[in-house]
């Protein structure tokens, strides 16, 4: 059992997953960054100086809060839609970067020759047989 477990992770797909899931972590960061630090500062000035990380919807009925961390620490339940709406951009961005990676390596992959056409196999007996005949009738 030992001896297929090592097997098992010495095979180059398992290998390659791990580390397209440390990766795929770090490119996670980045791309989080991106849209905290880039993205949404810029939208939220164009839309009056939102800060989408802020935006909530208070459930507790209790007083207005500065913020959601204040909100957050009197204990009051809310609904944090701007963190959502900054976890959608996210993912639009992770997708859009991992489609255009994809598109870019397939496009510097050779394409793949297409399989050459096999002669067409020798008739059988009868065939021949019947294709004598035909030819003699046709005399």
């Amino acid at each position: 059992m030992v001896k297929e477990f090592r097997d098992f992770i010495a095979r180059g797909n398992v290998v390659d997953l791990a580390v397209a899931v440390i990766m795929g972590a770090a490119f996670g960061a980045i791309v989080s960054s991106l849209v905290n630090d880039v993205v949404m500062p810029p939208i939220g000035l164009l839309l009056g100086g939102v800060d989408f990380s802020n935006l909530y919807v208070n459930l507790s009925g209790g007083g207005p809060y500065s913020s959601l961390a204040a909100a957050q620490e009197a204990g009051a339940a809310t609904i944090n839609y701007g963190i959502f709406v900054n976890k959608v951009i996210n993912f639009l961005i992770v997708a859009l970067a991992v489609f255009l990676m994809v598109k870019g390596v397939n496009r510097l992959q050779k394409p793949k020759a297409a399989p050459s056409p096999a002669a067409p196999p020798e008739p059988s007996p009868e065939v021949r047989l019947l294709s004598e005949i035909r030819d003699l009738l046709k005399k």
